[in-house]
Formats: C-alpha cells, structure tokens, sequence
C-alpha cells in the first residue's frame, strides 16, 4: 500500500471515548506484558549465577505468555497492537525493578506485587469470560488465564508466592502450617482484583450499551 494511502487520523480524534478507550486497553495490555517478563529477568538474575541456557529458556516462556495473554484481553477493545510507547516501557521496566528491588522480599513488596499480579489476572478474566463484546474469545478463555497464570508466576514465584488467589494461599498455608505474613496474599490479593473489576466495569463495560437479542419464541 502506499504510504499516501495510510490513514493517519486527525488530533481530534485522538479524543474521542473510542480511543481513549482503546489507547487504555492498549496500555494495560503493556501493563500485563511488560511487568512479568521483567520480573521474571529480574528473579532469575537474583536467584542463580547465570546459566544462559536457562535465562535463555525462562526468557522465551515468560515473553511467550505474557504476549499471548497481553494481545488475548486488547484483541476485543483496541486490536491488541501493543505498539506502547517507549516512555511507558521504561516507566514499566522501572517499577518492576522498584517492587523487587528488595531482597530478600519485604511484606509491603510482596504485597504490591500480588496487587499487581492479581490486577492482570482478573482484567484478563473479564476480557476473555465476562466482557460482552468478547467474542470468540470465551473459546480460549482457559488457556488464556492458564498462561497469564503461568507468566505470573515466572515473574515471581520464587520470591513473593504468585498466590493470585487467597484461598490457594491459605491451602498451602495450612499444609505447611507457616503463618509468616499470611497476611500479604488477602490484602494483595483482594486489592488487586477490586481494581481490575473497577477499571473493567467502568471503562470498557460500563460506558457501553448492549442491546438484548430478542427470544427464539
């Protein structure tokens, strides 16, 4: 195609609630790459001597996830570009860094790491199994949650737990009967779903009207 023929838009448009909507989706999408892939270069880093080939490994199954995941919940309000801008990368990279900077993990740490964590997982909930304007993408909703699961954990198991949920915590808990700051994956956990619910009602739900199929009778 030629380069006279792309559509670049006006600046008005650029506020219109469509794609200030989808410019969220997509930011949070970058949210949800980002923030595991790095995590989990940040873990590996502190927890072996720099074996290649695993870094290598974990590198390219934390990146695999987290994408599929991150271009899974944008697909249906934005396209799933995931073309972020280069300042809210770094913005991203940083905060990763600032969360699991301390080690060994302090309470707080940890805490805001199951936020943040718990947040991607709901979200993408909501974008594959609740959302109206989802689409055929219920038909892959469990493999889609299963990986941003899985990315989740990679990014920071070892460290903080990945709990994502209170009730596998306290499962775990009971067994091994360690109450030490148990605490951390309630108030994580539930922080970071109320926020993912918020923002995914009240932005890309809430602000939409579905009309009711009418019956077969």
């Amino acid at each position: 195609m030629p380069i006279s023929r792309i559509a670049i838009g006006s600046l008005s448009e650029a506020t219109q609630p469509d794609a200030l909507e989808a410019a969220l989706a997509e930011f949070i999408a970058m949210v949800i790459y980002i923030f595991p892939i790095e995590g989990g270069t940040l873990v590996f880093s502190k927890m072996t001597s720099g074996e290649m080939l695993a870094a290598w490994f974990t590198a390219a199954i934390s990146h695999a996830f987290a994408l599929f995941v991150a271009v899974s919940v944008a697909t249906n309000i934005s396209g799933g570009h995931l073309l972020g801008s280069a300042v809210a990368c770094l913005l991203l990279k940083f905060a990763t860094g600032f969360v699991i900077s301390p080690y060994p993990p302090t309470p707080w740490s940890a805490v805001i790491f199951e936020i943040v964590l718990t947040f991607g997982l709901v979200y993408t909930v909501y974008a594959t199994t609740i959302d109206p304007k989802r689409g055929n993408l219920e038909v892959i909703a469990p493999i889609v949650i299963g990986l941003a699961v899985g990315a989740n954990i990679l990014s920071g198991g070892a460290l903080y737990g990945a709990a994502m949920n209170p009730a596998a915590a306290f499962g775990q808990t009971v067994i091994s009967w360690t109450w030490n700051n148990h605490w951390v994956y309630w108030l994580g956990t539930f922080v970071g779903a109320a926020i993912a619910a918020l923002v995914y009602e009240t932005f890309f739900i809430g602000q939409n009207t579905y009309e009711q199929l009418p019956s077969a009778d």
